[in-house]
Formats: structure tokens, sequence, C-alpha cells
């Protein structure tokens, strides 16, 4: 029994250790550039709906927390499904070690509004730079089961984040722009990069 379960064991760690080496592909870069075009019409809705966010900063948020949850749905749903088409008996592994990789980042940019509206609501205009700093930090811990190129989408979300915080530190606003810009862009960046390395328009992608 113990050998067989020591076997059992060594094929685990066999399968995590191919799905650490070997570059991801679950993601669809139609469905990653969707998002980018969602993260686009949620800033023309806030233009559109809340001329004011700094004054319902509630309203700004249920939009763009929203807006994330769908698009994290979406890309889930579509990653599962890919990763079992794509990556076959690797597949389990595969999902899990991508998640494991992302998952800091996406915890850290959960928790950012519970804190800071709970002990710091005046700068809750902080959070669109912050959420696409750890956005970018996350694509640079997830980089190594990627294509190389998801390492300049991680650069210009950086970026991003600290312009926008610089630039919205003058006025503390929520700014439509400074969410829709940086993930509408920055989604169709890293839709482009998975498009080039799967090296064919996937229909199912």
């Amino acid at each position: 029994m113990r050998d067989l379960e020591k076997a059992l064991a060594d094929i685990h760690a066999i399968k995590a250790q191919l799905a650490r080496d070997s570059e991801f592909r679950g993601w669809g870069p139609a469905t990653v550039a969707l998002t980018g075009l969602m993260a686009m019409a949620a800033a023309l809705a806030q233009a559109a709906w809340l001329p004011a966010p700094a004054e319902t900063p509630a309203g700004w948020l249920a939009l763009w927390i929203s807006t994330a949850v769908l698009g994290i749905a979406v890309t889930a749903a579509e990653t599962v499904t890919r990763s079992r088409r794509l990556h076959s008996r690797l597949a389990d592994e595969m999902i899990h070690t991508a998640a494991m990789q992302f998952l800091p980042a996406a915890v850290a940019g959960a928790l950012l509004p519970v804190v800071l509206a709970r002990a710091a609501p005046d700068v809750l205009w902080m959070l669109p730079g912050l959420w696409q700093v750890v956005f970018g930090l996350g694509l640079f811990a997830a980089s190594r089961a990627l294509p190389r190129a998801v390492a300049a989408v991680g650069a210009w979300y950086l970026v991003c984040g600290l312009v926008v915080l610089a630039v919205a530190a003058e006025e503390r606003a929520f700014a439509a722009w400074t969410m829709g810009v940086p993930f509408g862009i920055g989604q169709l960046l890293f839709a482009a990069v998975i498009h080039r390395a799967l090296g064919e328009a996937d229909p199912h992608g």
C-alpha cells in the first residue's frame, strides 16, 4: 500500500513539475480582448452615469468591481475549457499553477477597496493606480508560465499605475480614463501577445 501511495505521490510531483515548466496556453486571446472592451465600456458608463464619482464612491466601486468580477468569471470559464482541450491530462495542474502564481496579486487587489473604504476613505482616489500596479506585479509573477512578451504588458500596467497615481493626486477624483485607458489598452495588448504566441487565429480563443 505504501509503495502505491509513493508511486502516486511521485506521479503527482512529476505532473506538477511539468506544469511549472510548461507554457500555460489556457488564456484565450478573444476573451482577454473582451475584458479590455468591457473596461472601456465601463469607463463610458461612468462618464455617462457617474459625472461626479468622488461624491458617490460606492457607485464607482460597484461599477468597477462588478466589471472585474464579470471579466474574471468569463475568463475563468473559458480558461478551464481551453486548458482541458489544449493541456489534456496536465490541465488541472496547469490551471492550479497559473492560479497560484497570480493569486497573491488577486487577493491584494480584492482587499484594497475593503481596507481603504473602512480605514482611509479619503484616499480611495488612489485605487485605480494601485489596482494597475498590483495587476502588473501579478503578470510579472505569472510570466514564467506565459509568453515572454507578457513582461511588457506587466510593465505597461506598472507605468500606468504610477502615472495615474501622480496625475490623480492633483484632483483626487475618479476620472473615467484612469481605469478605461490602462485596462482597456492593457488587456488588448495582453490578447495580442497571447494571439501571437499561439501562432494562429483560434476560433475558440
